[in-house]
């Protein structure tokens, strides 16, 4: 027996038993409904058309929850209702999943129009990446190419810079070719710090004697030699010397060698009334007189004492540049008479321009006054016509009498 209210049901009853049927096939078709739901969500858990499924069904439960309670009004309409609610919900829920599966084909179809788009600009993408590829490999190889004919012409260069510089060790180990490496040196020096008029190269002095370079400088202190030296013969000695005899003698050497250079110099090239009281010694390496400086240099205090100065390729140049200045004051003390009398006729046209320019002052001024003049003659001719004009003949004050010095009779 069920008890609802004030009623009694019978299990016997054949609507009851209908009415408990119905129930139970609704609870297996919302049994397989939810089932068939939970598989769509796990196929399509992001698509939207599945919550509104989830909600629809709530509604439909809470509907068949409220027909539940209608029971207690009729029993003989229950099975009828139970009926075409459920023939109702498998239409709904057909319609509803053949609506799921139409969106669900849309979405795959649409998905896969998606895929194959991106795989058609990935393809693209890949060919330009590709040609990219291609054309800078090709350019990165003309480029190597490029530095390849660089590195040879570079080691052609090398090749061609190592018999200049077997040529020059040729050079280098002959006296004669030695000394006029020297001298071309010591020209080329002396050519670019001094103006061409200023000295003489291979002069011979009244002794006969032969001198590199003569720079023709004011008394005092007068023409200087500049000769130049090149003792290499004791420099290679020294700097292959390795034990202490060996270094002793190349020093010996290096020493009597510049002693005799020095001393032939101060007998040649200093001549008294023909020459200055000193000279140079040109020493066309900066590495030679480095080393003379630094472990000689009681050497370099015997040139000081005979009146010969030694000097290197860079020290040469200083030298020159402080004879130049001496030859330019000297040209100017030259020229001093010829620009004072120059100034004097300046300062004479100046002062006859002042003159001038006041007389023109002078004139102006007059032209001023009588311009001023004629505009105020003109201006009582204008009243004078003005009254004509108004029929006004009263008598004008007379006009007094200016006084204009005529153009003609300026002073010029």
């Amino acid at each position: 027996m069920i008890q609802i209210g004030d009623q009694s049901y019978s299990m016997q009853d054949p609507i009851m038993m209908a009415v408990l049927g119905g129930g139970a096939v609704l609870l297996l078709i919302l049994l397989m409904l939810f089932l068939s739901l939970r598989a769509a969500n796990r196929s399509a858990r992001t698509t939207e058309p599945m919550a509104q499924q989830l909600a629809w069904l709530g509604q439909n439960v809470q509907q068949l929850s409220m027909g539940q309670e209608q029971l207690r009004g009729g029993l003989a309409h229950v099975s009828e209702t139970q009926a075409n609610a459920q023939v109702q919900m498998i239409q709904t829920v057909e319609a509803r999943l053949s609506a799921v599966q139409q969106h669900m084909n849309d979405r795959l179809a649409d998905n896969a129009m998606r895929a194959q788009r991106a795989l058609a600009e990935m393809q693209e993408k890949m060919s330009t990446t590709l040609h990219g590829s291609s054309k800078q490999t090709a350019t990165s190889l003309t480029q190597l190419q490029e530095r390849l004919a660089a590195i040879d012409k570079a080691q052609d260069n090398i090749t061609k810079l190592s018999g200049d510089v077997l040529s020059l060790q040729d050079i280098l180990s002959n006296k004669q070719t030695r000394g006029a490496f020297g001298e071309i040196q010591l020209n080329d020096i002396v050519s670019k710090a001094l103006p061409s008029d200023s000295y003489s190269l291979q002069h011979t002095l009244s002794n006969g004697r032969r001198a590199d370079c003569l720079i023709h400088l004011p008394n005092p202190p007068g023409p200087i030699v500049i000769d130049s030296k090149f003792p290499l013969e004791a420099y290679e000695a020294l700097r292959r010397a390795e034990t202490p005899p060996q270094l002793t003698e190349a020093a010996r050497q290096m020493k009597t060698a510049l002693r005799a250079h020095i001393k032939a110099i101060s007998e040649r090239y200093i001549i008294e009334g023909e020459t200055a009281d000193g000279a140079l010694l040109f020493l066309p390496s900066e590495a030679v007189y480095a080393e003379l400086h630094a472990n000689f240099a009681d050497i370099v205090r015997e040139g000081f004492a005979a009146r010969v100065w030694i000097v290197s390729p860079t020290t040469c140049m200083a030298t020159l540049n402080t004879m130049r200045a001496i030859l330019k004051d000297a040209r100017m003390r030259e020229q001093a008479g010829a620009i004072r009398k120059e100034l004097s006729l300046l300062h004479k046209d100046v002062e006859r321009l002042g003159d001038r320019v006041e007389n023109l002052d002078r004139h102006f001024g007059q032209a001023a006054k009588d311009i001023s003049e004629i505009k105020i003659s003109a201006d009582k001719a204008g009243r004078r016509a003005q009254r004509l004009d108004n029929f006004d003949f009263e008598e004008l004050a007379p006009d007094p009498v200016p006084n204009v010095v005529p153009l003609g009779k300026q002073e010029r």
